[in-house]
């Protein structure tokens, strides 16, 4: 089997997450511990009791499920996986893309969790509560949700956000044209156009200060080829360049992210298996939407890592 490994991204915690590993493995404890003093603050103790208003907090969700990503993987890796062997490619939806470059070696731990801190405060911060709204069009084609999109840009900017498949395509911009497109989408068919709950339009261009920030903070930050190969969210296409991993993160911050595109690729390029290290399973249900050739599974608990050690190291 080709496998490749995948990381979620926001809206995949809960409070709870990576309690079970940090008291099962050492390796696991170490990971939050890191993670822990990269921040200078207990994001542990927020991940494994809460509250979960604190834990959804852009600045505190996004750090946290790396963490829990990365946790698993050294999990993996201390019962005997070598991911440069075992695994062909890694791929991340949204912040799950940092996940994936942690692990593949281009950024150290720490400077993982210190970018996602400072990714989600940028994020947070480009944009005041109220201007921005992102939406789920679900049932319409990718092209009509463009185009409902570009009827719509004439209120304002509005644009595709994230393209999961599945027939769902979430948009995001300035909060008039995202609500005239999510009524086009209702009229043009979609089976549902449904405002999200989320604090800022994440992947649109109103994200044009977090990209700026976002630049200075991976200039500053030591990083190497990975490992292996990483789909990046704005190509849906392998890259191993750091230099040029970096700019892709950038452009990432205000473009789309072609999750559907993604899984699509990996099933063209004989991927059979995607491992879902982290939280929840949001990525293993969109993969079996978009290709039932590929087989996704989730690997979050002890049992859960030990199936996939049996299967990996057959």
């Amino acid at each position: 089997m080709t496998v490749a490994f995948t990381f979620p991204g926001q809206g995949s915690q809960a409070v709870g997450m990576g309690k079970e590993l940090a008291e099962n493995f050492a390796e696991a404890r170490a990971v939050f511990d890191e993670v822990d003093e990269a921040l200078g603050e207990k994001l542990s103790s927020i991940m494994f009791e809460g509250p979960e208003e604190t834990l959804t907090l852009t600045a505190n969700a996004q750090p946290a499920l790396m963490a829990v990503s990365m946790a698993v993987i050294r999990v993996l890796q201390a019962k005997g996986l070598d991911l440069k062997s075992k695994v062909s490619y890694v791929a991340g939806h949204s912040l799950g893309e940092y996940s994936a470059l942690c692990a593949a070696g281009t950024f150290s731990l720490a400077d993982t969790a210190r970018l996602l801190r400072i990714r989600g405060n940028a994020m947070q911060a480009a944009v005041p509560v109220g201007v921005g709204a992102m939406a789920a069009i679900i049932g319409l084609e990718h092209a009509d949700v463009i185009a409902v999109c570009e009827e719509a840009s004439a209120l304002g900017s509005v644009q595709i956000a994230n393209d999961n498949g599945g027939g769902q395509l979430v948009i995001s911009g300035e909060k008039a044209p995202v609500e005239k497109a999510a009524a086009l989408a209702t009229e043009k068919g979609a089976k549902r156009a449904i405002l999200l709950p989320v604090s800022a339009p994440f992947h649109s261009t109103l994200m044009a200060p977090a990209a700026d920030a976002m630049r200075e903070a991976l200039a500053g930050v030591s990083k190497s080829d990975p490992i292996v190969p990483v789909i990046a969210n704005v190509r849906a296409a392998p890259v191993t360049n750091a230099d040029e991993i970096a700019k892709l993160l950038v452009e990432q911050v205000t473009g789309q992210v072609r999750w559907r595109e993604t899984v699509e690729w990996f099933a063209a390029n004989n991927v059979t298996t995607l491992y879902e290290l982290g939280s929840g399973k949001v990525l293993t249900g969109l993969a079996r939407r978009i290709d039932k050739t590929v087989n996704g599974i989730a690997v979050n608990t002890a049992a859960d890592i030990d199936a996939a050690i049996a299967a990996l190291m057959a």
